[in-house]
């Protein structure tokens, strides 16, 4: 929707900032970092030119400079001055985004986690590798629970008058409404070619955003009709208390012993994967396994286009 606004422009899923930040956290190199950057796939995608980087960037630019330069640059192409992102795995680094964004707005749609795990498991591709994923509804309710609450005390502390909260729901059912709360939020003038994002012929669905091609539609997944019982009871023992605070109804007030019991076993494996993942997944990125991975897609990607 924002993407379509005249003076904002929001490209496609990005991922490369954590993996680049572990890269060059310790020792920052401008040149080696552009290089970099041409070895990211959603980089190509977006046609930015290691050349147009060059020009725009001092010799000696930082981390910040030249990341923030790329999505100037993908603004600037289409002609417009305001740039974001929309990349959920960045709710796990939302102090990395202050670093690279400083005094950034950000906008925090929040989803019943019961119908965002039915849609999360229903993607044809998740990765099977990567430990930043969660893996099956334990896990997915520990995460939902987590990240919510820590971009909340984000919000409320960080990012103080630049945090504002929406529900999917009403988003859906409202389109116009919500989207003019969202719009006096970042300072722009409200616009209807906004809500006419999905008659972009210009865009090309992939396997898991179908639905951008289809207006805004209620109900496309639902936890009463969809989720199986014994995860639905699972889910609310982990996150129940999220969801009171919310003011979403639950199914199972009061889980099981049995139930609470795996619950908490749950917590533990999703807490061990996280841990696992902030030792794992920075040593993969400063290796050189991680360029060949990237050039890897880039051939994959290539071949498939």
């Amino acid at each position: 929707m924002l993407n379509h606004h005249s003076e904002v422009a929001i490209p496609s899923e990005s991922y490369f900032i954590p993996q680049l930040w572990d890269r060059y956290r310790r020792q920052m190199n401008t040149e080696l970092l552009l290089a970099d950057l041409m070895c990211c796939f959603r980089v190509r995608e977006w046609g930015i030119g290691v050349a147009d980087l060059q020009r725009r960037l001092a010799d000696k630019a930082g981390f910040s400079e030249v990341i923030q330069e790329v999505y100037r640059s993908y603004a600037e192409a289409r002609g417009k001055y305001r740039f974001g992102d929309k990349t959920p795995l960045y709710m796990q680094y939302l102090d990395l985004l202050e670093r690279v964004f400083p005094g950034a707005q950000y906008v925090h749609i929040i989803r019943d986690g019961r119908d965002a795990a039915l849609s999360y498991e229903g993607m044809p591709y998740r990765s099977r590798f990567s430990l930043l994923y969660p893996r099956g509804i334990s896990d997915f309710a520990f995460s939902w629970r987590r990240e919510i609450l820590s971009a909340q005390r984000f919000g409320s502390t960080v990012a103080a008058g630049r945090y504002f909260e929406i529900r999917y729901e009403s988003l859906v059912a409202e389109p116009e409404t919500r989207l003019r709360d969202v719009c006096f939020f970042l300072g722009l003038q409200f616009e209807s070619a906004m809500l006419e994002y999905y008659r972009d012929a210009t865009w090309k669905p992939d396997k898991n955003h179908k639905r951008l091609a289809e207006p805004p539609s209620l109900g496309l997944t639902d936890w009463r009709k969809q989720m199986r019982a014994v995860d639905l009871e699972r889910f609310e023992a982990i996150a129940g208390d999220l969801l009171d605070i919310l003011g979403y109804e639950r199914a199972f007030p009061d889980p099981s012993a049995r139930v609470r019991t795996k619950a908490l076993f749950g917590c533990v494996a999703s807490r061990s994967r996280i841990m696992s993942a902030r030792l794992v997944m920075p040593m993969f990125h400063r290796s050189p396994l991680w360029r060949w991975r990237q050039n890897h897609v880039l051939r994959m990607r290539g071949a498939a286009n």
